[in-house]
């Protein structure tokens, strides 16, 4: 089984990742994860994510891959036997002094993470003689030393490889820069991203006179990445050995994380449905750009991509359909659903699902005193339109595109 891993920063957006098409979320805890910016998941939330992920067939993991100073260390077995208690499927663990403490004090699968730099097959191979079932992959690597990495591991041993989503300036993900200029830890979850700033040049005896680098007209961001998208050679991945695809953005919005993950979803199905005869479907491409992303790049997977890689931009996202609305419920004839961008009578909409999507146009717009109205303009406001189709919480309504 080839599994397609969704990251979620709450509870709402796992369910989304489950139903649309995610076979295992990544989430983390109000402890010891590496997203602050993530709403995370409480205790409480983390035994109800288990149990829904149980009754739908599904698996959580849960990070527990902060890079720990030594009192970074309190509560961490308690919480340990908490996770082991719920009965998560896995934890993500980047220090071996926290490794030790998850073999010492539970039963739980141990997953290897990013943040560990795993770069070959001997790491990999002393990592599964600890105890570990499974290393998630740096960014680093390429195709043809995944493919060599997978021929020299034990058959039972599981590669997770990223397969969409932000890259980091830093080897693995393991930046000093954010705590250096701002105080913020990356390594504890609390990146500030200074590799996505504009930098200019200042002379040491001449304080407070910046010159410019420019590189386009915008200026320069030497550090700032693209993000990676592998949709349209996810067989090649596939044949490489990776057994779990992962999509990077525990901060991401549902909508993103509907959209991408069931793209992915879709080009996974039909390769292993029939992998001789397999072609890339290129909606699927045009369908993961249809979400707020920087522009793209294949990462290292063909080699060290160079300057293709670096996003000479200040822009953070490139808006390529706009998110219309969230949807209630559809009932009596009528699609109810929350507002996120301005919407008018006669306008033409996808309404997004699952299983696909049904264009229709906005007919007999109301608002929530059931009045109509020519323009939604009210943002978080609930407004309805006829329609005559199924859909419920978790469908979408977006503009279509030309």
């Amino acid at each position: 089984m080839i599994e397609l891993l969704a990251p979620a920063g709450d509870l709402s957006r796992m369910k989304t990742a489950f139903m649309y098409g995610a076979d295992a979320c990544y989430i983390g805890g109000i402890e010891f994860g590496l997203r602050k910016a993530a709403t995370n998941f409480t205790r409480d939330d983390l035994k109800e994510a288990v149990e829904f992920a149980n009754k739908n067939n599904k698996k959580i993991y849960v990070t527990l891959n902060i890079i720990p100073h030594e009192g970074d260390f309190d509560g961490m077995v308690d919480y340990i036997k908490f996770l082991d208690e719920i009965g998560v499927h896995a934890v993500i663990v980047s220090d071996p002094g926290v490794f030790s403490l998850v073999k010492e004090n539970s039963n739980l699968q141990i997953h290897i993470s990013t943040q560990g730099s795993v770069t070959n097959s001997n790491t990999i191979n002393f990592w599964h003689k600890m105890g570990a079932s499974r290393v998630v992959l740096a960014r680093e690597l390429s195709l043809e030393e995944i493919a060599t990495i997978r021929k020299n591991i034990a058959p039972e041993m599981e590669l997770e490889a990223f397969c969409h989503g932000a890259m980091c300036m830093s080897y693995s993900g393991r930046c000093l820069m954010s705590s250096y200029m701002t105080g913020r830890d990356p390594n504890k979850g609390d990146c500030a991203h200074p590799c996505r700033y504009k930098y200019y040049l200042m002379e040491e005896k001449r304080p407070g006179e910046y010159f410019p680098i420019e590189e386009t007209e915008g200026g320069t961001y030497i550090m700032n990445s693209k993000d990676m998208k592998t949709i349209s050679f996810v067989e090649k991945l596939i044949e490489a050995g990776i057994t779990s695809l992962k999509i990077e953005g525990r901060v991401k919005s549902a909508y993103y994380i509907a959209t991408v993950v069931r793209a992915y979803r879709r080009a996974i199905d039909s390769y292993l449905k029939d992998p001789e005869n397999y072609k890339f479907d290129e909606s699927l491409d045009k369908e993961v750009i249809s979400s707020s992303h920087r522009p793209f790049t294949s990462g290292f997977y063909f080699g060290n991509p160079m300057e293709d890689g670096q996003y000479n931009n200040n822009q953070v996202a490139i808006p390529k359909s706009t998110f219309k609305g969230e949807v209630h419920e559809a009932k009596d004839g009528r699609i109810y659903f929350t507002l996120k961008n301005g919407l008018n009578e006669g306008e033409t909409v996808s309404v997004m699902g699952p299983e696909g999507d049904v264009i229709v146009e906005v007919k007999d717009l109301r608002n929530d005193e059931n009045k109509h109205v020519e323009r939604a303009n009210v943002p978080q406001t609930v407004y309805s339109f006829l329609y005559d189709k199924d859909a419920s919480e978790g469908f979408y309504i977006r503009q279509v595109e030309e």
